[in-house]
């Protein structure tokens, strides 16, 4: 049975586990998550079901990797009966037809997922609901489509039909104490009859969650602006390497002294003696090394390299960024090739890229590192994973200010 005094939510296209461990945070209970990648169901399951029992798994569905348009043929009913029993239903479809990153294809399937969810909401109808993708997401396509050039109007028009009232805006999350330029399209939509109970609409997320930035920081320790070296110094090669069993090829990176507060909050006491998870550094060979301690001495740092530097080195490949170490980093895709490292000549390190989303060291990612040709499609391997999520550090903002919100606060 469901706690009446807790707030349950449904995480949809979960991924790894981003936003549900900020909700987490925030004191939300999960109910279940769907996430259709069984890598990132994996490190979803380990860490937030195995290790902390966030969520209360309905009989009717087993806690593995869904698909959701499976979910939605086969148990309707059961998500129907879910009515006034679920507070919030989270996540936004697979972002890789909107991205501006990417090619940008509006024929892209999955693209249609946004049928999917709004077919959900429609099913379960929660009090509210908390909707991310990227800022793609707003932007018009070249070619035009029943759905209309910009799939946010499709979605905020679909949702107010269904009776909710909706609001929207694009947020960089490097405002809220992630070390990284993430511009990211948030979508809050409140139940009318909600709204019109609580006295609330959806535009006060956005005011609360301003409102609540500088105390909630604050109380961590933390500040607004982090800089990319303040997130990850103490993770350099020069500390030092170790062999796994697991893994004899690599070569595993050791900690060093904690240098900054963003440091000692994500590492949680983690002291010197424990091998940090998920810090595998790539085996480059000396002719990359050698590359890399040019760019990295003489290339612009923040940008990606200019045609002399590509010219000079016969580089085809599109976005190659030397990192600054001074400043946030740009946002991290899921290519780690596509950023080298500020002071040393190699790319970022999963556990790296995991310190600029914000996720804590004690959150153990799962599956491959990488992966690559037709298995692309197919695998969310590490990189991926940590590359396509939610900054928990977000959701745990993001998950007060929709608390205040339903309790009428």
């Amino acid at each position: 049975m469901l706690k009446k005094k807790d707030l349950y939510y449904i995480d949809l296209f979960a991924g790894c586990g981003g936003l549900s461990l900020g909700l987490h945070n925030a004191g939300w209970k999960g109910l279940f998550a769907i996430e259709k990648s069984p890598f990132a169901f994996d490190t979803l399951r380990h860490n937030l079901i195995e290790k902390k029992n966030h969520f209360k798994w309905p009989k009717w569905l087993l806690p593995e990797a869904h698909d959701i348009n499976n979910i939605l043929k086969m148990h309707s009913e059961n998500l129907m009966k879910l009515r006034d029993k679920v507070d919030m239903v989270t996540g936004g479809p697979p972002c890789q037809g909107f991205s501006t990153a990417g090619k940008r294809n509006e024929e892209d399937n999955r693209n249609k997922l946004i049928n999917s969810y709004i077919r959900f909401i429609e099913l379960v109808k929660p009090k509210i609901l908390f909707f991310e993708n990227v800022k793609g997401f707003t932007l018009e396509f070249d070619k035009n489509s029943s759905k209309g050039k910009r799939y946010s109007d499709y979605v905020i028009s679909k949702l107010e039909n269904l009776g909710y009232d909706v609001d929207a805006e694009l947020i960089n999350f490097s405002e809220y104490g992630v070390p990284q330029k993430r511009c990211r399209f948030i979508l809050v939509g409140v139940r009318n009859d909600i709204a019109t109970k609580n006295k609330i609409n959806a535009e006060l997320f956005f005011t609360k969650i301003r409102e609540n930035r500088a105390p909630f920081l604050i109380s961590k320790d933390l500040r607004v602006s982090v800089p990319l070296e303040e997130a990850i110094s103490d993770l350099l090669y020069k500390n030092g390497t170790t062999k796994l069993e697991t893994d004899k090829n690599f070569s595993f990176g050791r900690y060093s002294e904690v240098n900054s507060n963003y440091q000692k909050y994500l590492r949680g006491g983690i002291g010197l003696e424990k091998v940090p998870d998920s810090h595998r550094f790539a085996n480059h060979s000396q002719p990359i090394v050698d590359r890399f301690t040019f760019i990295i001495k003489h290339a612009p740092k923040g940008k990606t390299l200019s045609k002399i530097f590509k010219d000079l080195y016969k580089i085809k490949k599109r976005t190659i960024i030397p990192l600054d170490g001074k400043d946030q980093a740009p946002t991290i895709t899921t290519l780690p090739d596509d950023f080298l490292h500020y002071s040393e000549p190699r790319i970022l390190t999963v556990r790296e890229y995991a310190r600029i989303q914000s996720f804590p060291d004690t959150y153990e990612i799962q599956g491959k590192y990488t992966t690559g040709g037709k298995a692309r499609v197919m695998e969310v391997p590490r990189y991926t994973q940590i590359g396509n999520a939610i900054p928990p550090l977000f959701g745990e903002q993001s998950g007060i200010a929709l608390k205040t919100m339903l309790n009428g606060r």
